[in-house]
């Protein structure tokens, strides 16, 4: 069986800058992606914006050239795939890794497809797949989505967005400007967070003071019915018509898996994984971690822009370990 130096989950933005760390080190390696390349850029919103100007989602010192100011989704996606073929980068897409056991200095890789023995493994499984869940009754309606395309099929529709994050002010934007019959808002909180892009944030802002779209703040939904939802206000329990419910309320690494490797977290309620900051290492030897996954449920810590430093970090370590 062939050993790898290195496997690297995960085939985002920050799996590809490991992966051209690894070959500018000639170390024997392999990606293992679950779906596409990018995969989870790929699932964003058709029009979704970066918050990052060009360059600083750039990867392997390969120039991102835009000729708008903040580049979108389909900009990125043609970003990546040229330093995918620019680099010729060794990633096996449509497979997903189920374990890494670790066996004195070799670990075994059990993917879809096939086991694989390395030295080392890199977790790079960013956080979008797992949707942050309501957990209220209704929740598994067919109206109810986690994810977000575009907003044409909202047209002439009542819609309920929770949440109020970027995800969801771009969500209630969009389907406003699409026609929605009606956007409601709720909020957890009292105001629109503070994270939310600096030039959108006066926009939803001024749609909810002039009651273009309607926020119900200090409010949690309670329970969502085929026809109507119910929504626990400040001024008690309230129900509305609604044909469609978005429920932008964020998403979350796959805390399961990490903790079936071995990787210990933070008791603080946060799950942040246990690792050593400057190379990177988990408290399980071999085993790393990059990108947004180190964030646990704080997934707003990490971003492509401050996270692509890991890559020469982790290869910097596993370089001098040989």
């Amino acid at each position: 069986m062939n050993i790898y130096d290195l496997i690297i989950v995960g085939g985002g933005p920050i799996g590809m800058a490991c992966a051209i760390e690894a070959k500018k080190k000639n170390l024997n390696y392999l990606v293992i992606e679950k779906g596409s390349l990018v995969n989870s850029l790929y699932n964003y919103p058709l029009y979704m914006t970066f918050f990052s100007t060009s360059e600083k989602l750039e990867i392997g010192n390969l120039p991102f050239v835009n000729t708008s100011f903040k580049p979108g989704r389909k900009e990125a996606l043609e970003y990546y795939r040229r330093v995918y073929q620019h680099y010729e980068l060794n990633i096996n897409f449509y497979e997903r890794v189920f374990s890494i056991n670790s066996e004195d200095e070799l670990r075994t890789v059990i993917s879809s497809k096939t086991e694989y023995k390395t030295k080392n493994v890199i977790i790079a499984t960013g956080f979008y797949d797992l949707p942050m869940l309501l957990n209220i009754p209704g929740e598994n309606l067919s109206k109810v989505t986690h994810y977000f395309k575009e907003a044409h099929p909202y047209t002439g529709k009542k819609i309920v967005v929770v949440g109020a994050s970027n995800s969801s002010v771009d969500v209630a934007l969009e389907c406003w400007r699409k026609g929605a019959s009606e956007v409601s808002m709720v909020i957890r909180g009292g105001e629109i967070s503070d994270h939310v892009k600096y030039w959108i944030k006066p926009d939803i802002e001024n749609r909810i003071e002039e009651g273009s779209i309607k926020a119900y703040f200090h409010s949690n939904l309670k329970e969502i019915k085929e026809k109507s939802v119910v929504i626990e206000t400040a001024d008690g329990t309230i129900e509305i018509e609604n044909d469609f419910v978005l429920a932008m309320t964020g998403y979350r690494p796959d805390i399961e898996f990490l903790s079936s490797v071995g990787i210990e977290f933070s008791n603080d309620g946060k799950f942040i994984p246990v690792f050593n900051p400057e190379t990177m290492e988990t408290n399980v030897e071999g085993v790393y971690l990059a990108g947004v996954v180190c964030g646990g449920l704080e997934t707003h810590n990490w971003i492509i822009e401050n996270s692509r430093v890991h890559a020469e970090m982790i290869l910097e370590d596993i370089s001098n370990s040989k």
